[in-house]
């Protein structure tokens, strides 16, 4: 039963995620980011420039600009910048972290990953397991997202 549970916050914690990643001024991937402990969320964040640039993810070339933070570095930094610890919380993120930020996922002391997508490279996830992190793949199906 209490699986069961947990996967219905599981899911709706995604959802807030997805719906916080339409934020996103990024035009190729639209990532959103949800930190959760003690049931409540702590902090959010998409993927974008840093405060005060210019919101352009993408260059001439239609490539992600190397300015651009992830998700759940965006999501880190908020709680780096208030009252707030990520020790023991969970990150709910639409995409599978890529290397660097599993590494400030382990840092942070975020104790549990739940994602959406998988990201081309797994070696982010490789990373938080090997760390002790519990890693999670949830795909939301549609019929879940109403």
């Amino acid at each position: 039963m209490k699986e069961k549970k947990l996967n219905k916050y599981d899911k709706a914690y995604l959802r807030i995620a997805k719906e916080w990643g339409q934020l996103s001024y990024c035009k190729r991937k639209k990532v959103g980011a949800i930190i959760v402990k003690d049931r409540m969320i702590i902090s959010d964040g998409y993927n974008g420039t840093p405060s005060g640039f210019e919101n352009c993810c993408e260059d001439e070339e239609g490539l992600t600009r190397w300015d651009v933070l992830h998700a759940e570095a965006n999501a880190i930094l908020k709680v780096a910048r208030s009252t707030q610890s990520c020790e023991g919380a969970t990150l709910y993120i639409t995409l599978s972290p890529c290397k660097e930020c599993s590494k400030l996922i382990h840092q942070s002391g975020i104790k549990r990953v739940v994602y959406k997508d998988g990201y081309r490279d797994d070696s982010g996830i490789q990373f938080l397991i090997k760390a002790g992190v519990e890693v999670e793949h949830v795909p939301v199906l549609e019929e879940d997202e109403v």
